[in-house]
């Protein structure tokens, strides 16, 4: 890679790690929050979709302060007020200063995506390398937030643990006030922007050009037109897709640990007087299992049309969610093995609507189509953490996974509506051409 690349590239692989980090640990502390407050999962998943929900908002906003105040100021506003966040969350008193805390969270962690990946855009000459630097440095956030916060949970108190996570933001803010990233930005002559999804689509495809293409939004009416012409034909089908996924996706990881830890398997285990959650080291293997199907998602991406590996993929992720509570009441190894499939089939998933995404928006709307993408998943798909609070308050593990598994059946049904419209238009212009 080259030199001046390196500073633009860690410091961008360092936030989105930590983005990840705090964004998949939250579901560990959930355990103990229900405990703690004394609150239904109703009323936290609630709490905790507000959070996750400003995450999606705030997507767009900060596209277009990267564009007038450049992207380093916001990334480093980002990561410190991640930071922040927990240290907010350490000392909240009751689940509706939590609730506050995690919106303070959401709206910092809102500013990072568009930013970070404008700065990697701009500020590197070898684009294809630092996308899948930056996409791998993801994957490992997802990983090591939930363990590093299972990890704490077992020897200090909530509270505490939750402080120590803005240890690494303190570092990365620290760090990053000392590394150049100015002029290498100030080297490249691009000026495009992407999103995280565009990123990680380029990254699984093995295209190293990075198109962009917000069409120079500047103004309300820009925006206005350029979303208007999104939304036709297929697009909108895709979005659908995305959103309804958004929805399982937040509602299956916000408690997923939580029904882990009521099965008798993963009861508490006591190892020289520390106390271990199984549970939690169990759910932390579900998103290691999503680094390989993240990959094998974009490999399906390549090789088969897109409409049928999004009703295939759906398909088999409904199967899976029906599958958990009966695998669960026959023994642990089937339920690890569900458990194995959920966290592959959940990750295969992305790269297959990020390259649906592509297929289906024009060119000049290509970025904007993006920023629409992360608002729907995230923004929209908060829904989902107060969906799965809501069915576990009123009724049971059951209901929820047979509520998610309806979530996975509206995308498998809608790719099925897309692939055959496609099948209709290519029939048609057949048509035409046979036509003397």
């Amino acid at each position: 890679m080259d030199g001046d690349d390196r500073p633009v590239v860690g410091f961008a692989m360092l936030a989105h790690a930590m983005f990840h980090t705090y964004e998949l640990s939250i579901p560990v502390f959930v355990t103990v929050w229900l405990d703690s407050f004394g609150v239904s999962a109703a009323v936290l998943g609630t709490a905790v979709g507000v959070g996750y929900g400003f995450v999606g908002l705030g997507a767009l906003p900060s596209g277009i302060l990267a564009d007038q105040y450049g992207s380093k100021p916001l990334v480093l506003l980002s990561v410190a007020g991640m930071g922040i966040g927990f240290l907010l969350l350490s000392v909240a008193p009751t689940v509706w200063i939590l609730a506050l805390a995690l919106a303070f969270w959401g709206l910092a962690a809102s500013l990072y995506h568009p930013a970070g990946l404008s700065l990697l855009s701009r500020g590197t000459h070898e684009r294809g390398n630092a996308f899948a630097l930056h996409g791998a440095a993801g994957n490992v956030g997802t990983v090591l937030g939930p363990l590093a916060a299972a990890l704490t949970l077992t020897f200090l108190g909530w509270r505490f643990a939750t402080a120590l996570f803005t240890i690494p933001a303190l570092i990365a803010v620290v760090v990053s006030l000392r590394v150049d990233i100015e002029t290498a930005v100030g080297g490249s002559g691009s000026e495009a922007i992407v999103t995280e999804s565009e990123a990680e689509t380029d990254t699984n495809t093995g295209n190293d050009d990075v198109a962009a293409t917000d069409g120079g939004i500047s103004t309300i009416g820009d925006f206005l037109t350029s979303s208007r012409a999104l939304f036709t034909g297929g697009f909108v089908v895709i979005f659908a897709i995305i959103m309804s996924y958004g929805l399982y996706y937040r509602g299956v990881f916000t408690f997923l640990p939580n029904v882990l830890g009521g099965l008798s398997y993963f009861d508490p285990v006591s190892v020289l007087g520390r106390t271990f959650q199984p549970s939690q080291y169990v759910y932390s293997g579900l998103l290691l299992v999503g680094v390989f199907g993240q990959y094998a998602g974009g490999r399906l991406s390549e090789r088969a049309r897109i409409e049928r590996a999004l009703v295939g993929t759906f398909l088999a992720l409904v199967l899976a969610s029906i599958a958990f509570v009966p695998a669960s009441n026959v023994g642990v190894l089937p339920l690890l093995a569900v458990c194995v499939a959920l966290g592959f089939l959940i990750y295969v998933a992305v790269p297959i609507y990020q390259a649906g995404v592509a297929e289906y928006a024009t060119e000049e709307v290509h970025g904007l189509s993006y920023g629409f993408t992360y608002l729907g998943m995230f923004g929209v798909g908060a829904l989902g953490a107060s969906i799965a609070g809501v069915v576990l308050t009123y009724a049971d593990a059951t209901a929820l996974f047979a509520t998610l598994a309806g979530f996975a059946l509206v995308c498998a049904l809608l790719g099925t509506y897309l692939l055959r419209s496609t099948r209709r238009a290519a029939g048609a212009a057949s048509d035409v051409d046979a036509r003397p």
